[in-house]
């Protein structure tokens, strides 16, 4: 990913300052597909997206990730390793519908998409939210070979969408079983690649805008001239700074 160059990167902090969640999320997926529109981005399964992120981060940072939760029994606090490094690899996307059928239903739909996490972000509950996403993502449903379009899915046939829709697209949910060590008790810990790279390349940004500052400060350099320098001669360079 040669074209992640510390200007690109700065630009997009810069704009994500200003911006929601859903905002940040496309900024990033923006780093991962250079060129790429909105119209383009939003329209990716969750789980590609989320892969590609997983790209980035390990472009940028690495592959290991710091994990930090709370037990779900105890309260303890716990703090943890997890190594992503297989995470920056999605399925490739089905060609088509996926299709389920259960009794006399048969339903065909498509795997959620950014665009539709952002349609359900204004939902009353969890119940409403559902609704509308599986409404948005169920391209045609029958009941006993008839088309059925203003009758609501039974629970066990949505049950059977939402567990082909994780078979289909695992990384769209990556969540973690952690054993709590104080109480020995597991804890699931929900691994948002998202919040998780956009909280580094916030801290990654200031840092980097410090040095700047520092660096023209001593030597008079413009902004573009000292972000062209590699980090190891940058570093170098505050350390000079500083031992003087």
């Amino acid at each position: 990913m040669e074209h992640l160059g510390a200007g690109a990167l700065l630009a997009a902090w810069e704009a994500g300052l200003a911006s929601d969640d859903g905002g940040r999320a496309l900024l990033l997926h923006a780093l991962a597909r250079p060129g790429a529109d909105a119209g383009e981005l939003l329209s990716v399964p969750l789980g590609a997206r989320d892969a590609e992120l997983f790209a980035v981060r390990r472009a940028l940072f690495g592959a290991r990730l710091e994990v930090r939760t709370e037990c779900a029994e105890c309260g303890e606090d716990m703090e943890f390793e997890f190594d992503a490094d297989g995470l920056g690899t999605a399925r490739a996307a089905p060609d088509g519908p996926l299709r389920v059928e259960a009794d006399e239903w048969a339903v065909e739909f498509r795997l959620p998409t950014p665009a539709d996490l952002a349609a359900v972000e204004s939902a009353a509950d969890d119940d409403e939210a559902r609704a509308v996403l599986l409404a948005r993502c169920t391209l045609r449903a029958e009941h006993a070979g008839r088309p059925v379009a203003d009758r609501p899915l039974p629970d066990h046939v949505q049950r059977r969408i939402a567990a082909v829709s994780a078979e289909s697209d695992p990384l769209a949910d990556v969540t973690l079983n952690v054993a709590c060590p104080a109480c020995g008790k597991a804890t699931r810990a929900e691994l948002d690649i998202t919040s998780y790279l956009w909280a580094e390349l916030d801290a990654w940004a200031r840092d980097t805008l410090l040095d700047v500052h520092l660096l023209a400060t001593a030597y008079g350099w413009s902004e573009p001239e000292i972000l062209a320098l590699s980090p190891l001669r940058r570093r170098y360079y505050l350390e000079l700074c500083a031992d003087a």
